[in-house]
């Protein structure tokens, strides 16, 4: 084979690259080899090839979502964030169950289907409130897919009700919650955390929370948060530790790195330079052996990022986000524009819901303009 060919070279990282483009599991250091030393493009090449496995460079997915943020009020005071307002400040909201269901109604006439709930960790807030949150939009839409929680709202929650976390996630699971985010993790180092949220879950009640989600039929995804103060060896750890976890318990349907964001004066920027970044991405992609997807934040990481992307490991731009109140979005805001950017991209734009479901979709067809743009005849 050809790619095979490419990787002749005696140097380790050209091995190790070898190893994986042959299908076998690399060490975290042998990762952390790749990170130090490794040839960027020789990486893109072999996460390229790896990607292909799971959905041929014909198509890139995407999503439509609506992200509603319940609660802007937490006690958990991350550096890097600029949402929260203080508990007892009077400045932040909570948002009622007619709030949200109008919130959506709205996504259902922008074609979105599916709603990404988080908030705030907001002790205030009885257990009552996010079970009638869940079964009033589920009662409004029956076929909407509801996306939410974090471990740290979770474990609040767990704290809140005294209830296993098990109980929890099975009462939320009964109310109309579908699947989760690995949202919270950043960087999975005890030392990461206490630099950026030490009021944060650990390492292992992070991981406690997740795989417990995965047990009682809760998919979803992961994400790396990288761009600050964390060493490479890091990085790589973070990496292992949602590898070893995903061996255990096969929940992770989708992994997706992005950066840091500057937000707010008292956190440390590091700004990740392209090439970096999707170096990392197509580690990820190599690393991460057991998690079929690599999504891309368009959102956060821009569009010109998020197509380089797509050539370097991912198979997904994680968008259309409608409203985004957290983070400062560079993403799609429609349909269109999804279809537009992916098809401008070279590729066929496939759409999927939350949990990689494609079926129940619609092929996209392609206009004449857009298959001359990838040489395919008109």
């Amino acid at each position: 084979m050809l790619l095979q060919e490419e990787f002749k070279a005696t140097e380790k990282s050209d091995k190790i690259l070898q190893k994986a483009l042959e299908g076998n599991r690399i060490s975290k250091e042998e990762a952390l080899l790749l990170y130090e030393e490794g040839d960027f493009l020789k990486i893109q090449f072999v996460a390229r090839a790896l990607r292909e496995k799971i959905l041929s460079h014909k198509y890139a997915s995407y999503t439509m979502f609506r992200v509603v943020n319940y609660t802007n009020y937490c006690n958990v005071e991350c550096s890097f964030c600029s949402f929260m307002d203080e508990i007892g400040s009077g400045k932040g909201y909570v948002l009622s169950k007619e709030d949200i269901v109008e919130k959506m109604e709205f996504a259902k006439k922008e074609n979105a289907d599916q709603m990404f709930l988080q908030g705030g960790v907001y002790p205030n807030l009885k257990f009552d409130y996010y079970l009638d949150v869940l079964s009033a939009v589920k009662s409004r839409f029956p076929d909407m897919h509801i996306r939410a929680f974090s471990p740290v709202e979770i474990i609040n929650m767990e704290r809140l009700t005294g209830l296993s976390l098990r109980d929890v996630l099975l009462r939320l699971k009964e109310a109309g919650l579908d699947s989760v985010p690995g949202a919270g993790a950043e960087i999975l180092t005890e030392r990461m955390r206490n630099i950026i949220s030490p009021k944060k879950a650990s390492v292992s009640e992070w991981t406690r929370a997740m795989e417990t989600c995965h047990e009682v039929g809760l998919l979803g995804s992961a994400n790396v948060v990288f761009g600050s103060e964390e060493t490479k060896e890091e990085v790589i750890e973070h990496l292992n530790v949602i590898r070893e976890s995903q061996d255990r318990t096969h929940g992770f349907l989708a992994f997706i790195p992005w950066t840091f964001q500057p937000q707010t004066k008292r956190f440390k920027i590091r700004m990740v330079p392209t090439h970096e970044y999707l170096k990392v991405l197509g580690i990820c992609r190599i690393f991460l052996d057991n998690i079929p997807h690599i999504e891309t934040s368009v959102m956060v990481l821009g569009k010109g990022v998020g197509q380089l992307a797509l050539y370097s490991g991912a198979d997904d731009v994680s968008s259309v986000v409608i409203e985004e109140n957290v983070l400062r979005s560079f993403g799609l805001k429609s349909e269109e524009e999804a279809t537009r950017f992916l098809a401008g991209a070279g590729f066929t734009p496939k759409r999927r819901d939350l949990l990689y479901n494609y079926d129940k979709y619609p092929d996209y067809v392609m206009t004449g303009k857009e298959m001359n743009y990838m040489n395919l005849g008109a």
